[in-house]
């Protein structure tokens, strides 16, 4: 092991990592060095944000500029009842240091706009977008795909949940979902509510995939949509 990169708590933080055939020390230093921004703090950014963390990725971003509220807590698990008030990028940068004191936490305070999105989503290897706003989806595929960043796209709502992750040379999520008006109907969890753990599954498929794309190793969910129903506890993957 290369004491550099390493130390002796680190070692023992991430054994499993270390021990595991497909990632081990080269991998665990990939995850050391890559730097992922998660774009929303809430229902699906919390469990992406708290794995990675637990991973051991070096830098994440967290773009948000939404406070804590109590109605929040059902489901978005990274924060806690005195947070209630707080900003959620402070809130989530505080629980990510209780897990893991090596991870750099970088906070984005304020809303992913036209304006800042391709200076704030350039500094990152992956994007997670888990934000409930359809303009925010299409604003981070049309950057991240204007510049050549990889990135997973999540939705969740009622009992179910759906994810697509896009890299260089695949489909796009605009190329799934042409038009805004494709996704009429889909209202926001304040509107039709959610069942509190399904965006804890959709989340953390999507740090799954982050982790995977730092890896390069596995399949990633491009080119297919992957859709989850809690009801049915079933997946399904719509080829694109």
């Amino acid at each position: 092991m290369d004491k550099k990169t390493f130390t002796d708590e680190e070692v023992q933080r991430y054994l499993r990592h270390i021990d595991l055939e497909g990632v081990g020390p080269q991998g665990q230093k990939k995850l050391k060095e890559a730097k992922v921004c998660v774009v929303g703090a809430g229902g699906l950014g919390s469990p992406a944000l708290l794995y990675l963390a637990a991973a051991g990725i070096g830098t994440l971003g967290i773009v948000d500029g939404d406070n804590v509220d109590l109605s929040n807590l059902q489901r978005q698990v990274i924060h806690s009842t005195s947070a209630v008030g707080t900003p959620k990028t402070e809130s989530a940068k505080a629980r990510i240091r209780e897990i893991n004191t090596h991870v750099e936490v970088i906070c984005h305070n304020g809303f992913l706009t036209t304006e800042n999105a391709e200076e704030i989503l350039s500094g990152y290897d992956f994007v997670i977008e888990a934000t409930d706003h359809f303009e925010s989806k299409y604003l981070i595929n049309d950057v991240c795909t204007r510049i050549g960043k990889a990135f997973s796209i999540g939705g969740v709502q009622q009992f179910g949940g759906q994810t697509v992750t896009c890299v260089p040379g695949s489909r796009s999520y605009r190329d799934i979902f042409p038009e805004a008006e494709d996704t009429k109907g889909c209202e926001s969890c304040a509107a039709k509510g959610i069942l509190g753990v399904v965006p804890g599954i959709v989340g953390t498929i999507q740090a799954t995939e982050a982790v995977k794309y730092i890896l390069g190793i596995g399949h990633l969910l491009t080119d297919r949509l992957l859709i989850f129903d809690a009801l049915e506890m079933s997946f399904f993957c719509l080829e694109s």
